[in-house]
């Protein structure tokens, strides 16, 4: 027979009262009006029912009454329940599923519930606890990164003023929500490989899995299947041995738990550092560090432990071991070999040779802060010490014999091919490589101004190298520098005819002084 209104009034008072209100069952009988034993009555059914204050919103009085009273006529009145909470955290640990926790505890409590039953009740308490829960991950599977949109001022010590505004990396560990957070120059590539480098090295393993937003720096092309992941930050992921897997874009619970960790570190860390003023980074970043060690060791509210407690007991014994080394930063470039058999590195104006039979072949160019490595399909064929200046670094290995590249190009082929604008073209041309240490060196800068005349035309080069070969400057650089500033037009220093000076015989002359 159902319980009037007034009854399931007061049961959800007791309710509120001693699990929301945290009152003792004495305080509780006397507020409500009811007897300690029906208080005490009430309570243990609910805890049966593994229920938790608030109740959810769509349980009725029906459903309540229901879940308190309707079974224990014929079930037993205190069957073994497990701790829920333990229950969820043995869910997160790789390859456990909730009909092995259950076998383990029907192991333990023969009489225990079914599994559907079992299955149900653990359901009903996850809907009850907050809802960051609701979202599954396994121990040391993912790791959230992300910038949150604002940034913290760096001063400087002297002018007082604003220096940098330094962003604020933040990684969240999926299964114990465990925070790391960095200041950092920029999100430039450099700082943001270098973040995950620290994070790693912080969090004492590697995860399997690092689920970026999709900034520029960890992916050059968004795409919902198949992002394409920056190459320099895809070789730092393999030579830690781990997966990048882009947040899908418009998918928020794809980043839910980075979005979860940007929100606390605005709230504890970025908010607590507001009236602060910092004139370096290093500076900052203890800062940062005392909070984010506070906020990990801070006890969940509904939850036993905190962030460091689960990350000890669930993440670190499933991240993987770092590897011996720590990653080397290096940017990749697509390049093509020349006819000279070198690949150009534009910023320092050197060139790096690779074997002479892949001319022509496309190229990948890894620049790390020592070496130039040149690669084909993968595999690696050239490798030199970065030179940081304008030059050549050759390997008599790269060099076909009798230093030719290639038996269709000849210093004498360019040589004609250069006569054919005129002879001031061509004696540059013959300078140009006379002045390399092996006249194939020279071929790049001779084909490049040969081609400047179908631009300009013919007359306009041929003054141009007449003007370069007169300055003494052999490169393709001034050449293009005479034509583009019309240089070429004007007459050479010295041809113009001198003007004649007075007669009187107090001038000695030129030939005085011979």
């Amino acid at each position: 027979m159902p319980r009037p209104h007034t009854a399931m009034r007061k049961i959800r008072d007791v309710l509120r009262l001693s699990l929301g209100e945290q009152l003792s069952q004495r305080r509780v009988a006397a507020a409500s009006g009811l007897p300690r034993t029906t208080v005490k009555d009430y309570l243990q059914r609910a805890g049966a029912a593994g229920l938790k204050w608030p109740l959810p919103a769509d349980m009725d009085d029906a459903a309540l009454e229901a879940l308190l009273f309707a079974s224990s006529a014929a079930s037993p009145p205190c069957r073994p329940l497990p701790e829920w909470d333990k229950v969820h955290k043995e869910l997160r640990r790789p390859h456990v599923t909730l009909m092995l926790v259950w076998l383990e505890y029907k192991e333990t409590h023969p009489d225990g519930y079914a599994y559907s039953q079992f299955a149900e009740r653990y359901r009903r308490w996850r809907r009850q606890t907050d809802a960051v829960m609701h979202h599954e991950h396994k121990a040391g599977e993912k790791l959230f990164v992300d910038f949150p949109g604002e940034t913290i001022p760096i001063y400087d010590e002297k002018t007082a003023e604003v220096a940098m505004r330094a962003e604020l990396f933040v990684a969240v560990l999926g299964a114990s929500s465990y925070v790391y957070a960095e200041a950092v120059a920029s999100q430039k590539l450099v700082h943001w490989v270098a973040a995950h480098v620290h994070a790693f090295e912080h969090l004492g393993g590697c995860p399997a899995i690092v689920v970026p937003d999709n900034l520029r720096s960890a992916v050059t092309k968004a795409h919902r299947y198949e992002p394409d992941v920056n190459a320099t930050f895809a070789e730092m992921a393999a030579h830690y041995g781990v997966a990048v897997m882009p947040a899908r874009a418009y998918r928020p619970r794809d980043k839910a738990k980075a979005e979860g960790g940007v929100l606390l570190v605005e709230r504890w860390v970025i908010a607590r550092l507001r009236n602060r003023r910092f004139c370096s980074l290093g500076e900052l970043n203890e800062a940062i560090a005392d909070l984010t060690a506070w906020l990990n060791d801070r006890p969940f509210k509904r939850l036993e432990g905190s962030r460091r407690s689960l990350f000890e007991e669930l993440d670190r014994p499933a991240l993987r071991p770092l590897p011996p080394e720590r990653y080397e930063f290096a940017t990749w470039r697509d390049a093509r070999l020349g006819l000279d058999y070198h690949v150009e590195v534009r910023s320092e104006r050197h060139y790096y040779s690779a074997p002479y039979r892949l001319i022509g072949e496309a190229l990948r160019v890894r620049l790390s802060a020592a070496t130039v490595e040149v690669f084909h399909k993968g595999r690696r064929v050239a490798s030199h010490v970065r030179a940081y200046k304008p030059g050549w670094s050759t390997e008599a290995a790269h060099m076909p014999e009798s230093h030719r590249r290639h038996a269709e190009w000849t210093p004498a082929r360019i040589l004609s091919w250069a006569a054919k604008t005129g002879p001031a073209t061509a004696a540059l041309a013959g300078e140009i490589m006379a002045r390399r240490p092996h006249p194939e060196q020279g071929f790049r800068s001779c084909l490049g101004i040969i081609r400047l005349g179908d631009r300009y035309g013919a007359e306009r080069l041929e003054a141009a190298c007449a003007r370069a070969g007169h300055a003494g400057s052999y490169s393709y650089r001034s050449v293009q520098s005479i034509l583009r500033n019309g240089l070429d037009a004007k007459p050479l220093p010295g041809s113009e005819p001198g003007r004649a000076g007075p007669d009187h015989e107090n001038l000695r002359g030129p030939g005085y002084y011979q």
